[in-house]
């Protein structure tokens, strides 16, 4: 009965720390897990979204133009005098017309027949700012999500250069005791020594550093996604796939996907729609209205009337404030168009630098990997020929620091690859 007792509580404490919080295993965040993330806490993104409703909002009150509008006015009035006309020659002097005290209201419909085209410019307008509103919102989703992809290889990258300082400094530290066991039996001189600790707290310095900028890419990785800047950070590795470019082609795309361009082309097509609206004020403006008003008064045989009107409004001269206005606006949609065609520019050399320097990375990478084993070598027989007596101090050294470089320049070349990968997909639109 005992040995069952024991059993049962094993068994009990067994199962309680299995589903224990801390016992649960740590899944590591992708890039993917990243920009969900960021894309859901960010205020850049919400305020983008904010602007996009507003120009949503602008379309519907262009449109709202169009459809016939109803007024209701009311009012009661109070003279000082009632109202009275003179007859001349007649018995009665003062004829009253009024009250002095009434009630009146109305209700009216109008609704525009012709515009000269004001109405539907300023709807064409209105849609094409909405288009631009949403590419500045697609532009804005790609901003944070290659802030967020820098912010994510950065940390990757510091903590494999956290890796190589502390695996410096452990190598440094085992050659140090050799030096020093060798100095204790008088086998060489103290400055072997002393280059020795020299080279050891220079790597220590080393590893300090990198640790800083490890927690400064921790911290800045946590504020893009919404998080306590100490919060603790485990992301899942990237390797550096190869790429097969075509550069006509992925300008081509760049060029035709780019929300940057296209918000321009939008910016300046509500404009020019604009620029129409104004013109159209040399028009005729047509409009139909009708309604019903009451007037309070005794002395009025119909106090309530129904009215229907065809009203016709022509301004034949303005002293060309509507044309002036319009060439006005239709300057700045070409400006818009200049600034497209030099971002445009600039984009085509985005998607050429990121070529190259994928190009240029994938070559690095080969190079740099063969140069670990390389470098590994040549620290193994350093050492052996120190420890038989036939090699120096300072050749151990250098080909310490040879090694602790041919690790730090395979994992720089593994993630500019990375990242160059990444940028190329932000200037071609396809982030």
């Amino acid at each position: 009965m005992k040995i069952n007792t024991k059993l049962l509580l094993i068994t009990v404490l067994f199962t309680f720390l299995s589903f224990s919080p801390a016992s649960q295993p740590v899944f590591a965040e992708t890039m993917e897990d990243a920009w969900k993330a960021a894309l859901q806490s960010n205020h850049q993104i919400q305020a983008s979204q904010r602007n996009t409703i507003s120009s949503q909002l602008s379309l519907e009150a262009a449109k709202s133009a169009r459809v016939p509008s109803l007024t209701l006015e009311s009012g009661y009035t109070v003279l000082n005098n009632a109202p009275a006309a003179i007859i001349s020659g007649a018995a009665i002097k003062d004829l009253p017309t009024g009250e002095d005290k009434y009630l009146s209201y109305k209700a009216m419909i109008n609704m525009p027949v012709f515009t000269g085209g004001r109405i539907s410019e300023g709807i064409f307008s209105a849609g094409s700012g909405l288009n631009s509103a949403k590419q500045d919102e697609i532009k804005t989703i790609f901003d944070i999500k290659m802030r967020v992809a820098e912010a994510y290889v950065s940390v990757l990258r510091s903590k494999h250069l956290v890796e190589v300082t502390d695996n410096n400094v452990a190598s440094l530290s085992a050659h140090t005791r050799d030096v020093t066991h060798f100095y204790e039996q008088g086998m060489i001189t103290k400055n072997d020594l002393l280059a020795s600790q020299v080279a050891l707290a220079d790597a220590r310095q080393r590893s300090i550093q990198a640790m800083n900028n490890l927690n400064l890419s921790y911290a800045a990785y946590n504020r893009l996604l919404g998080r306590p800047l100490d919060n603790s950070v485990v992301i899942d590795d990237l390797s550096a796939e190869p790429a097969i470019l075509d550069l006509n082609d992925l300008t081509s795309r760049a060029l035709s996907k780019r929300p940057e361009l296209i918000s321009l082309s939008e910016q300046s097509s509500a404009l020019q729609h604009q620029a129409a609206g104004l013109r159209s004020a040399i028009w005729p403006q047509i409009a139909v209205s009708g309604g019903y008003s009451y007037t309070q008064n005794k002395y009025q045989m119909f106090e309530d009337v129904w009215s229907a009107t065809i009203g016709l409004k022509w301004d034949i001269f303005d002293g060309g404030i509507a044309r002036n206005n319009a060439n006005a606006v239709l300057q700045k949609a070409e400006a818009l168009n200049s600034i497209r065609s030099d971002t445009a520019s600039v984009i085509s050399l985005q998607v050429r630098q990121a070529c190259l320097d994928i190009e240029e990375t994938q070559k690095r990478i080969p190079v740099t990997r063969d140069a670990l084993a390389q470098s590994e070598e040549n620290l193994r027989v350093a050492r052996d020929r120190y420890r038989e007596g036939v090699g120096t101090n300072t050749e151990v050294l250098d080909a310490e620091t040879l090694r602790s470089r041919s690790y730090s320049n395979y994992y720089n070349a593994v993630y500019d690859a990375v990242i160059a990968k990444i940028r190329l997909q932000f200037a071609i639109g396809e982030l």
